[in-house]
């Protein structure tokens, strides 16, 4: 007992070093020296080239309770200089899933983890060909963040998780001085439906006093497939598994009947129907119900010697190239990869080995721990448009159960925003990549046959989307 004492006062010690050193960095004045201690020279498995300009790296967020976020950051590759492309935050939802696991390694990095997660791969639909991307791993307890104060992951909230992310913010800022003018501009996709808009709330909440130091120059933000509204979300979900014969007709009656969605505690007879909807998802993959699921092998997803669970392994990767280059097993690749420790090393990540247990794409303790306080954004959304910021939504068009397309347009139809141009198709390579409305105030856009991680379903119109999205244009509407 003694020893193991000892060995959680040194690690508490190092990690209040650790913590010290990220907030005198991000409290640095120029950023310069503390900047360039954070440059990742080359990862482990990273191809030669193309070049890449990456920094990663701890910023503190509270000095009393030890909190630091971990962020992965690329500068844009495109002409015209860094400096001056605008700058893209991007957040993942969960609650308790990793910024750095899912959108920047998995979906719209210029750098992906290639499977097995033994190397990594150039991704040539990476988003920093349009904008200079920071990945931000939030809340505390997620990936890499950590807090020296063990009842900070009992207390999470959607205010806890937005002030973290603006302190950091403005500390990111404190470091990396050459970009606090740039355009900025908040994206991110499933639960960060609620931090992206939240963020950019109190975004411009700080704003007002434009003098300040703290001052972000927010112009935006951009949400995929994203949990907005209780009640909506709940009623397309429903929707969505009985149009796509997931449930029979007499479950989708059961569910109308019992459940009243506007009340957020579901009765029994609601909960049980709702689960019939959950255990067929079991077989299937949720959140892309036309791919394949994954069939790894759980206990051993960090083993080389892993295998499919599939009568014939050469058929079942024969389906998986079927859909868009579609990996169901992304993330047990991505959790191979980040554990390595000369990747941990070179990534200035879990200095010393601090972090409890290994690092994970999604943590069970921050969703069951977090507290869901908060039923609607449609509020964010309103007072945000009237604002005058550039806001949009995106969502798969068929494919996604978990957040599907029927939720969000009942999301964002229950705004009363006038039409300004009606529904139509948009192209790429001469093909319908999906369809939009603009609103006064607001576009929603689909991208057809993309799955919950749009980016990684459909890279080429990810890309085509965002640099609609932050040009301020209206996607392709010939071919």
């Amino acid at each position: 007992m003694a020893a193991a004492a000892r060995r959680r006062d040194v690690s508490c010690l190092l990690l209040l070093l650790c913590f010290s050193s990220s907030m005198a960095a991000g409290g640095g004045g120029g950023g310069g020296g503390e900047q360039e201690a954070d440059r990742v020279a080359r990862l482990p498995g990273q191809p030669a080239s193309p070049a890449v300009s990456q920094f990663a790296g701890y910023v503190g967020v509270d000095e009393r309770h030890g909190r630091a976020l971990f962020y992965w950051f690329f500068e844009a590759q495109a002409s015209p200089a860094p400096e001056k492309k605008p700058l893209l935050l991007w957040l993942n939802g969960g609650p308790g899933c990793s910024s750095i696991g899912y959108g920047a390694a998995s979906e719209l990095g210029p750098l992906r983890v290639a499977r097995q997660g033994a190397a990594l791969e150039f991704n040539q639909y990476g988003w920093n060909k349009e904008a200079n991307l920071l990945f931000l791993e939030s809340p505390v307890g997620v990936g890499f963040s950590y807090t020296n104060t063990s009842s900070d992951l009992s207390n999470l909230n959607d205010d806890f998780v937005a002030e973290d992310a603006y302190s950091f913010l403005v500390n990111w800022f404190k470091r990396f001085p050459q970009y606090k003018d740039n355009e900025f501009y908040i994206s991110g996709e499933s639960y960060a439906g609620h931090y992206v808009p939240q963020l950019a709330d109190l975004v411009y909440e700080r704003n007002k006093d434009k003098r300040a130091s703290t001052y972000i120059n927010l112009k935006g933000f951009i949400v995929g497939n994203p949990l907005t509204d209780d009640y909506y979300d709940s009623k397309g979900l429903a929707e969505y598994a009985w149009s796509h014969a997931v449930v029979s007709d007499q479950v989708y009656e059961r569910i109308k009947k019992t459940c009243n969605f506007k009340n957020s505690n579901w009765t029994d007879d609601c909960n049980a129907a709702m689960n019939i909807i959950f255990s067929q998802y079991n077989q299937i993959d949720i959140y892309n119900i036309y791919a394949p699921k994954c069939l790894l092998n759980s206990t051993s997803a960090s083993s080389p010697d892993r295998a499919f669970f599939a009568n014939n392994q050469e058929q079942f990767r024969w389906r998986v190239k079927m859909f868009s280059g579609y990996d169901p097993c992304y993330s047990s690749y991505a959790e191979d990869y980040f554990n390595k420790h000369d990747v941990q090393e070179a990534f200035h990540a879990n200095a010393s080995g601090l972090l409890p247990g290994k690092w994970q794409v999604c943590s069970d303790q921050i969703l069951n721990s977090y507290n869901f306080s908060v039923l609607s954004i449609l509020p964010i959304y309103s007072k945000l448009i009237k604002a005058g910021l550039r806001v949009w939504l995106y969502s798969s068009g068929d494919a996604d159960g978990r957040v599907p397309v029927i939720s969000s347009r009942y999301c964002v139809e229950a705004l009363g925003l006038p039409i300004k141009t009606d529904w139509q198709s948009w192209y790429l390579d001469k093909q319908v990549a999906g369809r939009f409305v603009e609103y006064h105030g607001m576009t929603m856009v689909t991208v057809r046959g993309a799955g919950h991680l749009v980016p990684l379903n459909k890279p080429a119109e990810g890309l085509m989307l965002i640099n609609a999205f932050l040009h301020g244009e209206k996607l392709p509407t010939s071919r």
